[in-house]
Protein backbone atom coordinates (compact mmCIF):
# COMPACT_ATOMS: atom_id res chain seq x y z
CA UNK A 1 0.00 0.00 0.00
CA UNK A 2 1.69 3.35 -1.17
CA UNK A 3 0.52 7.00 -2.07
CA UNK A 4 -0.27 5.53 -6.04
CA UNK A 5 -2.79 3.22 -4.43
CA UNK A 6 -4.55 6.28 -2.32
CA UNK A 7 -4.03 8.65 -5.66
CA UNK A 8 -5.69 5.89 -8.17
CA UNK A 9 -8.50 5.17 -5.64
CA UNK A 10 -9.38 8.57 -5.13
CA UNK A 11 -9.04 9.57 -8.72
CA UNK A 12 -11.60 6.52 -9.65
CA UNK A 13 -13.93 8.05 -7.35
CA UNK A 14 -13.89 11.63 -8.45
CA UNK A 15 -14.40 10.55 -12.22
CA UNK A 16 -16.98 8.65 -11.35
CA UNK A 17 -18.73 11.11 -9.11
CA UNK A 18 -17.93 13.49 -12.38
CA UNK A 19 -19.89 11.26 -14.84
CA UNK A 20 -22.84 10.81 -12.00
CA UNK A 21 -23.59 14.37 -11.20
CA UNK A 22 -25.16 15.34 -14.79
CA UNK A 23 -27.19 11.85 -14.66
CA UNK A 24 -28.70 12.69 -11.28
CA UNK A 25 -28.86 16.57 -11.14
CA UNK A 26 -31.49 16.84 -14.28
CA UNK A 27 -33.49 13.48 -12.84
CA UNK A 28 -33.73 15.95 -9.12
CA UNK A 29 -34.93 18.85 -11.51
CA UNK A 30 -37.96 16.79 -12.92
CA UNK A 31 -38.52 15.21 -10.04
CA UNK A 32 -38.75 18.66 -8.12
CA UNK A 33 -36.45 17.59 -5.40
CA UNK A 34 -35.98 21.42 -4.64
CA UNK A 35 -34.54 22.22 -1.35
CA UNK A 36 -36.20 25.03 0.70
CA UNK A 37 -34.76 27.95 2.62
CA UNK A 38 -35.37 28.48 5.85
CA UNK A 39 -37.14 32.07 6.59
CA UNK A 40 -35.38 32.71 9.78
CA UNK A 41 -31.62 32.56 7.86
CA UNK A 42 -30.12 34.91 5.54
CA UNK A 43 -31.94 36.99 3.10
CA UNK A 44 -30.00 36.30 0.33
CA UNK A 45 -30.41 32.62 0.54
CA UNK A 46 -33.20 32.79 -0.48
CA UNK A 47 -32.64 32.95 -4.19
CA UNK A 48 -31.30 29.02 -3.68
CA UNK A 49 -34.97 28.18 -2.97
CA UNK A 50 -35.57 25.57 -5.92
CA UNK A 51 -32.39 24.19 -6.05
CA UNK A 52 -32.13 20.33 -6.55
CA UNK A 53 -31.20 18.38 -3.08
CA UNK A 54 -30.67 14.85 -2.34
CA UNK A 55 -27.45 14.95 -4.35
CA UNK A 56 -25.76 13.07 -1.32
CA UNK A 57 -26.86 10.48 -3.87
CA UNK A 58 -23.57 11.16 -6.07
CA UNK A 59 -21.39 10.99 -3.39
CA UNK A 60 -23.19 7.76 -1.80
CA UNK A 61 -22.91 6.04 -5.21
CA UNK A 62 -19.53 7.03 -5.97
CA UNK A 63 -17.45 5.71 -3.40
CA UNK A 64 -19.65 2.40 -3.30
CA UNK A 65 -18.48 2.01 -6.90
CA UNK A 66 -14.90 2.84 -6.40
CA UNK A 67 -15.04 0.57 -2.84
CA UNK A 68 -16.90 -2.54 -5.04
CA UNK A 69 -13.75 -2.65 -7.29
CA UNK A 70 -10.92 -2.14 -5.45
CA UNK A 71 -11.69 -3.76 -1.56
CA UNK A 72 -14.92 -4.79 -1.68
CA UNK A 73 -13.56 -8.17 0.38
CA UNK A 74 -12.52 -6.23 3.37
CA UNK A 75 -14.02 -6.53 6.39
CA UNK A 76 -13.40 -3.30 7.54
CA UNK A 77 -14.46 -1.73 4.21
CA UNK A 78 -17.90 -3.16 4.72
CA UNK A 79 -18.50 -1.69 8.31
CA UNK A 80 -17.84 1.78 7.06
CA UNK A 81 -20.07 0.92 3.99
CA UNK A 82 -22.44 -0.02 6.27
CA UNK A 83 -22.02 2.96 8.43
CA UNK A 84 -22.14 5.54 5.32
CA UNK A 85 -25.52 4.12 3.82
CA UNK A 86 -26.96 2.86 6.97
CA UNK A 87 -27.06 7.06 8.23
CA UNK A 88 -27.43 7.98 4.78
CA UNK A 89 -30.55 6.21 4.36
CA UNK A 90 -32.20 7.78 7.21
CA UNK A 91 -31.10 11.25 5.91
CA UNK A 92 -32.45 10.42 2.54
CA UNK A 93 -35.97 9.63 4.34
CA UNK A 94 -35.44 12.51 6.38
CA UNK A 95 -35.11 14.57 2.78
CA UNK A 96 -38.00 12.67 1.25
CA UNK A 97 -40.20 13.79 3.72
CA UNK A 98 -38.98 17.44 3.90
CA UNK A 99 -39.10 17.49 0.01
CA UNK A 100 -41.57 15.41 -1.32
CA UNK A 101 -43.75 14.99 1.45
CA UNK A 102 -43.79 18.86 2.17
CA UNK A 103 -42.83 18.16 6.17
CA UNK A 104 -40.45 20.84 6.84
CA UNK A 105 -39.41 19.06 10.05
CA UNK A 106 -38.69 15.80 8.45
CA UNK A 107 -38.62 12.55 10.46
CA UNK A 108 -39.30 13.05 14.10
CA UNK A 109 -36.67 13.34 16.49
CA UNK A 110 -37.66 10.02 17.75
CA UNK A 111 -37.99 8.07 15.08
CA UNK A 112 -34.44 9.41 13.48
CA UNK A 113 -33.04 8.55 16.92
CA UNK A 114 -34.84 4.92 16.31
CA UNK A 115 -33.22 3.95 13.02
CA UNK A 116 -29.48 5.74 14.23
CA UNK A 117 -29.45 3.53 17.35
CA UNK A 118 -30.55 0.55 15.41
CA UNK A 119 -27.77 1.20 13.03
CA UNK A 120 -25.10 1.58 16.04
CA UNK A 121 -26.42 -2.17 17.32
CA UNK A 122 -25.69 -3.25 14.10
CA UNK A 123 -22.50 -1.24 13.74
CA UNK A 124 -21.62 -2.96 17.39
CA UNK A 125 -22.09 -6.43 16.13
CA UNK A 126 -20.21 -6.08 12.90
CA UNK A 127 -17.71 -4.45 15.22
CA UNK A 128 -17.81 -7.40 17.46
CA UNK A 129 -17.17 -9.92 14.49
CA UNK A 130 -14.59 -7.80 12.66
CA UNK A 131 -12.47 -7.86 16.34
CA UNK A 132 -13.24 -11.97 16.79
CA UNK A 133 -15.11 -10.73 19.67
CA UNK A 134 -12.11 -9.59 21.84
CA UNK A 135 -14.34 -7.17 24.55
CA UNK A 136 -10.65 -5.66 25.17
CA UNK A 137 -10.72 -4.26 21.46
CA UNK A 138 -13.54 -2.11 22.71
CA UNK A 139 -11.26 0.28 24.01
CA UNK A 140 -10.73 4.17 23.61
CA UNK A 141 -7.42 5.58 23.01
CA UNK A 142 -6.55 9.00 25.19
CA UNK A 143 -4.84 11.31 22.49
CA UNK A 144 -1.31 11.86 23.37
CA UNK A 145 -1.13 9.25 25.76
CA UNK A 146 -0.43 5.70 26.31
CA UNK A 147 -3.81 5.48 28.13
CA UNK A 148 -6.64 3.42 26.28
CA UNK A 149 -9.94 3.23 28.54
CA UNK A 150 -11.47 -0.66 28.11
CA UNK A 151 -15.33 0.13 27.44
CA UNK A 152 -16.21 -3.53 26.57
CA UNK A 153 -19.66 -4.11 26.22
CA UNK A 154 -20.65 -0.31 27.22
CA UNK A 155 -18.76 0.57 23.73
CA UNK A 156 -22.25 0.26 22.05
CA UNK A 157 -23.72 3.32 24.32
CA UNK A 158 -19.90 5.61 23.34
CA UNK A 159 -20.57 4.58 19.48
CA UNK A 160 -24.18 6.04 19.63
CA UNK A 161 -23.11 9.40 21.40
CA UNK A 162 -19.59 9.04 18.63
CA UNK A 163 -21.77 8.67 15.47
CA UNK A 164 -24.63 11.38 17.21
CA UNK A 165 -22.26 13.65 18.06
CA UNK A 166 -20.33 13.34 14.48
CA UNK A 167 -23.62 13.30 12.55
CA UNK A 168 -25.00 15.87 13.75
CA UNK A 169 -22.05 18.39 13.73
CA UNK A 170 -21.38 16.93 10.10
CA UNK A 171 -25.27 18.17 9.34
CA UNK A 172 -25.00 21.67 11.33
CA UNK A 173 -21.91 22.73 8.65
CA UNK A 174 -23.66 22.02 5.51
CA UNK A 175 -25.03 26.04 5.43
CA UNK A 176 -23.01 27.11 2.38
CA UNK A 177 -22.09 26.39 -0.65
CA UNK A 178 -18.82 23.92 -0.86
CA UNK A 179 -18.73 24.40 2.88
CA UNK A 180 -19.11 20.88 3.93
CA UNK A 181 -17.76 19.24 0.82
CA UNK A 182 -14.22 20.89 1.22
CA UNK A 183 -13.94 20.11 4.41
CA UNK A 184 -15.09 16.66 4.68
CA UNK A 185 -12.73 16.28 1.24
CA UNK A 186 -9.51 17.36 3.68
CA UNK A 187 -10.67 15.62 6.92
CA UNK A 188 -10.97 12.56 5.72
CA UNK A 189 -7.83 13.10 3.51
CA UNK A 190 -5.93 13.62 6.98
CA UNK A 191 -7.59 10.70 7.99
CA UNK A 192 -6.42 9.00 4.98
CA UNK A 193 -2.83 8.96 5.81
CA UNK A 194 -3.27 8.79 9.74
CA UNK A 195 -5.04 5.39 8.82
CA UNK A 196 -1.62 4.64 6.33
CA UNK A 197 0.21 5.41 9.35
CA UNK A 198 -1.26 3.03 11.35
CA UNK A 199 -0.94 0.21 8.29
CA UNK A 200 -4.85 0.48 8.17
CA UNK A 201 -4.83 0.30 4.94
CA UNK A 202 -8.31 -0.35 3.89
CA UNK A 203 -9.51 2.34 5.92
CA UNK A 204 -6.78 4.45 4.06
CA UNK A 205 -8.22 3.27 0.85
CA UNK A 206 -12.32 3.92 1.92
CA UNK A 207 -11.01 7.86 3.26
CA UNK A 208 -9.28 8.09 0.00
CA UNK A 209 -12.47 7.13 -1.84
CA UNK A 210 -14.78 10.09 0.19
CA UNK A 211 -12.30 12.64 -0.64
CA UNK A 212 -12.69 11.73 -4.58
CA UNK A 213 -16.23 11.33 -4.44
CA UNK A 214 -16.45 14.21 -2.25
CA UNK A 215 -14.58 16.77 -4.81
CA UNK A 216 -16.56 15.33 -7.68
CA UNK A 217 -19.48 16.42 -5.90
CA UNK A 218 -17.70 19.68 -5.35
CA UNK A 219 -18.05 20.53 -8.27
CA UNK A 220 -21.59 20.47 -8.77
CA UNK A 221 -21.57 22.23 -5.46
CA UNK A 222 -19.74 24.95 -5.58
CA UNK A 223 -20.62 28.36 -5.40
CA UNK A 224 -23.61 29.33 -7.15
CA UNK A 225 -24.33 25.67 -6.26
CA UNK A 226 -26.28 23.31 -8.90
CA UNK A 227 -26.93 20.53 -6.44
CA UNK A 228 -27.16 20.34 -2.60
CA UNK A 229 -26.53 17.35 -0.69
CA UNK A 230 -29.08 17.25 1.94
CA UNK A 231 -29.46 15.39 5.01
CA UNK A 232 -28.62 12.36 2.50
CA UNK A 233 -25.01 13.41 1.83
CA UNK A 234 -24.38 14.86 5.55
CA UNK A 235 -25.60 12.18 7.08
CA UNK A 236 -23.83 9.84 5.29
CA UNK A 237 -20.32 11.55 5.75
CA UNK A 238 -21.02 11.80 9.54
CA UNK A 239 -21.35 8.08 9.51
CA UNK A 240 -18.76 7.22 7.84
CA UNK A 241 -15.88 9.87 9.78
CA UNK A 242 -17.42 8.41 12.52
CA UNK A 243 -16.54 4.73 11.56
CA UNK A 244 -12.95 5.70 10.33
CA UNK A 245 -12.27 7.22 13.87
CA UNK A 246 -13.51 4.01 15.29
CA UNK A 247 -11.58 2.15 13.65
CA UNK A 248 -8.02 3.84 13.70
CA UNK A 249 -9.03 3.65 17.48
CA UNK A 250 -9.13 7.87 17.51
CA UNK A 251 -12.48 8.32 18.42
CA UNK A 252 -11.33 11.07 20.85
CA UNK A 253 -9.14 12.31 18.40
CA UNK A 254 -11.65 13.09 15.94
CA UNK A 255 -12.33 15.89 17.69
CA UNK A 256 -9.61 17.50 16.86
CA UNK A 257 -9.19 16.23 13.44
CA UNK A 258 -12.56 17.80 12.88
CA UNK A 259 -12.65 20.52 15.03
CA UNK A 260 -14.26 22.77 12.61
CA UNK A 261 -17.28 20.58 13.03
CA UNK A 262 -16.74 20.87 16.82
CA UNK A 263 -16.82 24.37 16.91
CA UNK A 264 -20.20 24.58 14.50
CA UNK A 265 -22.02 22.72 16.53
CA UNK A 266 -20.96 24.38 19.91
CA UNK A 267 -21.83 27.72 18.23
CA UNK A 268 -25.95 26.70 18.17
CA UNK A 269 -25.21 25.13 21.75
CA UNK A 270 -23.89 28.59 22.79
CA UNK A 271 -26.38 30.15 20.96
CA UNK A 272 -29.53 28.17 22.11
CA UNK A 273 -28.05 28.44 25.96
CA UNK A 274 -27.45 32.05 25.74
CA UNK A 275 -30.51 32.79 24.56
CA UNK A 276 -32.58 30.49 26.64
CA UNK A 277 -30.88 31.79 30.13
CA UNK A 278 -29.55 35.00 29.77
CA UNK A 279 -31.90 36.13 26.42
CA UNK A 280 -29.26 37.45 24.52
CA UNK A 281 -27.14 36.28 21.48
CA UNK A 282 -23.42 35.90 21.38
CA UNK A 283 -23.40 35.27 17.27
CA UNK A 284 -25.39 36.96 14.88
CA UNK A 285 -26.63 33.68 14.04
CA UNK A 286 -26.03 29.83 14.35
CA UNK A 287 -24.58 27.83 13.24
CA UNK A 288 -21.19 29.60 13.21
CA UNK A 289 -20.60 30.26 9.29
CA UNK A 290 -23.73 32.16 9.22
CA UNK A 291 -22.47 34.77 11.89
CA UNK A 292 -19.47 35.74 9.43
CA UNK A 293 -21.78 36.28 6.44
CA UNK A 294 -23.96 38.23 8.41
CA UNK A 295 -20.67 40.33 9.14
CA UNK A 296 -20.53 41.03 5.91
CA UNK A 297 -18.57 38.25 4.42
CA UNK A 298 -19.39 37.07 1.28
CA UNK A 299 -20.09 33.35 1.01
CA UNK A 300 -16.93 32.40 -0.94
CA UNK A 301 -15.34 34.12 1.69
CA UNK A 302 -16.51 31.91 4.50
CA UNK A 303 -15.84 28.87 2.56
CA UNK A 304 -12.39 29.15 1.86
CA UNK A 305 -11.82 30.02 5.97
CA UNK A 306 -13.31 27.49 7.04
CA UNK A 307 -11.28 25.36 4.28
CA UNK A 308 -8.36 26.98 5.88
CA UNK A 309 -9.03 26.37 9.63
CA UNK A 310 -9.90 22.39 8.17
CA UNK A 311 -7.05 22.50 7.06
CA UNK A 312 -4.93 23.20 9.61
CA UNK A 313 -6.87 21.40 12.28
CA UNK A 314 -6.52 18.18 10.40
CA UNK A 315 -3.38 18.48 8.94
CA UNK A 316 -1.57 19.71 12.89
CA UNK A 317 -3.64 16.95 14.71
CA UNK A 318 -1.86 14.26 11.91
CA UNK A 319 1.63 15.54 12.68
CA UNK A 320 1.08 15.97 16.12
CA UNK A 321 -0.11 12.34 16.41
CA UNK A 322 1.81 10.75 14.10
CA UNK A 323 4.70 12.67 15.87
CA UNK A 324 3.52 11.07 19.20
CA UNK A 325 3.38 7.77 17.69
Amino acid sequence: MDLQALLLTAGAAFVIGVLLGPVFIPILHRLKFGQSIREEGPQHHQKKAGTPTMGGIIIVLAVLVAMLKFAMTSMEICVLLFAMLAFGAVGFADDFIKVVKKRNLGLRPGQKLFWQAAATVILFGLLWWLWRGDMDAFRVAVPFTSWALPLGSLYVLFLLLVLLATTNAVNLTDGLDGLLAGTAAIVFSAYAFYALYHTAYDVALFCAAMVGALLAFLVFNRHPARVFMGDTGSLAIGGALALVAVLTHSELGLILFGLVFVVEALSVIVQVFSFQVFGRRVFRMSPLHHHFELGGWSEWEVVLLFWMAAFLTAYGTLALLTHHG
